[in-house]
């Protein structure tokens, strides 16, 4: 096929896609059942005349819709609504109608896509539409992981109309300061949703995204090839306008551009649409059941920020639910290479629907006199290698009162000389532990708080040792045995010892160049056994802090060579038991790729550097300059 008819052929598929779309708007359509009826495609108009794709599954019987008044759930999503029929036949059949809504410039939506920063006022506007349906009785809750719960956020900010309960899933939000930007850093995780047009590449969706996203449909197969060459351009980096084909959709790149560029969190990162923490005084007084993971990509904005504000700030209950996940992992008992048993799963939809039922039916369920915090707490299991091939960590839940936990000890594990991590505080000069980062050289991510990752790496728990199968590794060798990579950590234990809460690092450290990164990593260090002769090193919780921005995420300042700098490093928070003879171990070095993106150590402006430069940089573990991470110790457990 010549380029001038497969041009001509994409703008006749592209034109056939939209008048089929027209033509089955509001089009009631069988669901496959006969007591769910649903209206494909039902276009609604915002504020500013865009047009929103919407399907409203409703209840029925012998395939007609009952005409009566019922509770709505919502979803608006950009990862297509046709994918939400499972969860909305299940809330049909038990009273519910649901609604799910591809977000604006999404799939069968009209409009240009700006992530969150229109579904402020598109979900107000959303809202008041559903709550003035004649099948609607004026209730509203809303679900959704992610981006999905993002969007719930953004929902509660507008002050919505009609919406009275609400379940956001590891959601996207406060993402100034973690999950897109990260003291500083940028999680490469969304160059791998934008290249890939929000995951859709490789998927039966592909087409549809790139399609919609791309300004001239001839260019759709482009955007779609460059979706598979994710990781040769993350290491190609920095990504500038107009050389990739990301140009042909210039939505998708005007953002990614920019946002690997705004370091700041200033109003362009809190003015997104899902900033829970700049926008509580906006924020609807509703009750909001929370649900994150220890290895969740959103953990610490769930649990460290939105439920901790909400609830000091709201008079309605907030509820806050961590499991040992990995995103969206809610039904699954393990994280990566880890294992934590059956109960680790739990049944998410009856949860989701006494939530619902109480608060949208006013049954009175009794979830409310629930405790407001319920946790799993990792570890405890023998490390021995399950059928599936992964480590058994173990665990169990735990109610509790509050989150952070009052009850914890803020215990401080200090960096000394030689490589220990002790509770003893440095009483004398050291001489700082130095060692060489070069950029063109980054330690692999193995494993961590990562979503949206695709080919780029993988989630969860992992043993910090290479693999020859992984595309960064060229061997077999633990990360601890690279000269850029700093290892602290105890003697055996001689008890167990419990942690729970929010991990935080103060770092001295000083560098030869005027910007680097500081990276930080708490390990698990379990002894040999019969499964695991060399042992297994798994992470628990990691971070980064961009030196620029050591003095918090609001301006960057860059660094004098060879002056000594205070730091701090907040991991992702978690809940572990290390047992007796395992060790506590804390990396520090100063790349996490791809993860993070990397410094390339030349004080340039954020992803438009020319240069890479080698930094010496230096750790500082003396009496004046105590190095330690903080771990939120259960004081029975030691």
């Amino acid at each position: 096929m010549t380029a001038a008819r497969r041009r001509l052929f994409a703008v006749a598929l592209v034109a056939g896609l939209t008048t089929l779309v027209a033509r089955d708007a509001g089009r009631a359509q069988p669901a496959g059942r006969d007591d769910v009826l649903v209206l494909k495609n039902v276009m609604v108009a915002m504020r500013d005349g865009v047009r929103l794709a919407t399907d409203v599954y409703r209840p029925a019987k012998n395939g007609v819709a009952v005409e009566s008044k019922f509770p709505v759930i919502l979803e608006r999503t950009p990862y297509n609504k046709d994918g939400s029929q499972g969860w909305a036949q299940n809330f049909v059949s038990r009273g519910y109608v649901a609604v799910a809504q591809d977000v604006r410039g999404r799939y069968a939506s009209e409009g240009r896509w700006r992530p969150m920063r229109d579904d402020v006022h598109d979900g107000f506007d959303t809202a008041k539409w559903i709550g003035e349906q004649p099948w609607s009785d004026g209730g509203i809750g809303t679900v959704g992981t992610s981006y999905s719960g993002g969007t719930q956020h953004a929902l509660a900010i507008s002050n919505a109309p009609y919406v009275k309960a609400m379940i956001p899933v590891d959601a996207m939000s406060n993402f100034g300061r973690y999950g897109i930007r990260h003291n500083g850093a940028f999680e490469l995780r969304w160059f791998n949703w934008v290249l890939t047009l929000g995951n859709a590449v490789g998927g039966r969706n592909a087409e549809a995204a790139a399609r919609r996203a791309a300004s001239d449909a001839a260019a759709a197969p482009a955007l779609i090839e460059m979706g598979g060459l994710v990781r040769e351009y993350a290491r190609s980096l920095p990504l500038r306008p107009g050389l990739t084909p990301l140009k042909f959709a210039p939505d998708y790149e005007a953002w990614l551009v920019e946002a690997m560029r705004h370091g700041d969190d200033d109003e362009f990162w809190k003015d997104h649409g899902s900033s829970v923490v700049d926008h509580l005084g906006e924020y609807k007084d509703i009750p909001v059941l929370h649900f994150t993971g220890w290895y969740d990509s959103w953990g610490t904005q769930v649990a460290n920020l939105n439920y901790v504000e909400l609830r000091n700030a709201k008079k309605s209950l907030q509820k806050l639910v961590i499991g040992p996940w990995t995103h969206g992992g809610q039904t699954r008992s393990n994280a990566g290479e880890a294992e934590f048993g059956p109960d680790a799963a739990i049944a998410f939809n009856d949860l989701r629907l006494r939530w619902f039922d109480r608060w949208l039916k006013e049954i009175d369920n009794g979830i409310e006199r629930e405790a407001p915090v319920r946790i799993f707490v990792m570890g405890g299991g023998d490390g021995h290698k399950t059928p599936e091939g992964r480590v058994f960590v173990g665990g169990a839940w735990r109610d509790e009162q509050e989150w952070p936990l009052a009850r914890t000890q803020a215990t401080p594990y200090y960096l000394r000389q030689g490589g220990a991590l002790a509770p003893q505080k440095p009483t004398g000069a050291a001489e700082p532990t130095s060692y060489a980062f070069d950029p063109r050289s980054p330690v692999p991510t193995i494993g961590g708080n990562v979503s949206s990752e695709g080919a780029l790496m993988f989630r969860g728990a992992a043993d910090q040792r290479c693999r020859p199968d992984f595309w960064l590794c060229q061997d077999g060798k633990p990360l601890s045995t690279r000269n850029d990579v700093l290892v602290f950590q105890t003697p055996p234990l001689d008890r167990d010892i419990e942690v729970a809460g929010r991990l935080i690092v103060k770092l001295w450290a000083s560098s030869s160049a005027p910007d680097t990164d500081f990276t930080a990593k708490l390990i698990d260090v379990y002894p040999p056994n019969a499964d695991y002769p060399a042992g297994i090193d798994l992470n628990v919780g990691d971070s980064i802090v961009r030196a620029r921005y050591r003095k918090g995420p609001g301006k960057a300042e860059l660094m004098t060579p060879g002056q000594v700098y205070e730091f701090t490093i907040e991991m992702y928070p978690t809940s572990l038991v290390f047992k007796k003879g395992h060790r506590v171990r804390l990396d520090i070095s100063s790349s996490n790729f791809p993860r993070f993106d990397v410094n390339p150590n030349t004080g340039e402006p954020l992803n438009d550097h020319r240069r890479w430069a080698i930094a010496e940089n230096a750790i500082y573990h003396d009496a004046e300059h105590p190095s330690h991470i903080v771990l939120p110790i259960i004081p029975n457990s030691r």
